[in-house]
């Protein structure tokens, strides 16, 4: 067996996250249309028995993964009351890898078969990107300016989850810099 390996200690959130992160992986690697729930199953070190109890489908794994891009979100959306509205997007928009391979999972799953991919799932993937853009329009003076950042997070941020290469730290970080000082001195 490859992946996690199984163990009786697990609190039932513990094996929930375990299974989403083994159904991402999973999805990374061969494509959602290739992914059995027996291979997610054995990737998260559960049976499969205990992979149906908590998500009794690709789809319900699917809304799982969305679920929890939603509250990465959140919790992102959230650092923009403390740094501002411009920088936390920015600085959300290059994720650490294993937030990077959550992304690319819940994307590659959407775009595949409607049959693995409830339209909520559609939606909240929708719905992050959106809740970002008001966020930027609501708080960036210029307009064109909102959008031109969020253009850059974007493309940061498809870099990142696609293993492009991106800025370098000091230059990524002069790019910040620009695009806040002048979002901040409208």
């Amino acid at each position: 067996m490859h992946g996690v390996p199984r163990t009786a200690a697990r609190s039932p959130e513990m094996t929930r996250q375990a299974i989403l992160d083994a159904y991402a992986e999973e999805i990374v690697g061969k494509g959602i249309r290739r992914v059995t729930l027996a291979s997610v199953a054995a990737r998260a070190g559960v049976s499969k028995g205990g992979l149906l109890y908590h998500f009794p489908s690709k789809r319900s794994l699917t809304d799982g993964l969305a679920q929890r891009l939603r509250d990465y979100t959140d919790a992102n959306l959230a650092r923009a009351t403390t740094y501002g509205t411009a920088r936390a997007f920015l600085e959300t928009s290059v994720p650490d890898p294993v937030e990077a391979r959550q992304y690319w999972a819940v994307i590659t799953a959407v775009r595949a078969d409607p049959e693995d991919v409830s339209e909520e799932a559609r939606a909240i993937l929708a719905a992050v990107f959106d809740d970002w853009s008001q966020r930027l329009r609501a708080d960036v003076a210029d307009p064109v300016l909102a959008d031109i950042i969020r253009l850059v997070g974007d493309g940061l941020y498809l870099a990142t989850v696609t293993g492009l290469p991106v800025l370098s730290p000091a230059r990524l970080r002069q790019v910040i810099d620009r695009l806040v000082d002048n979002a901040e001195s409208m």
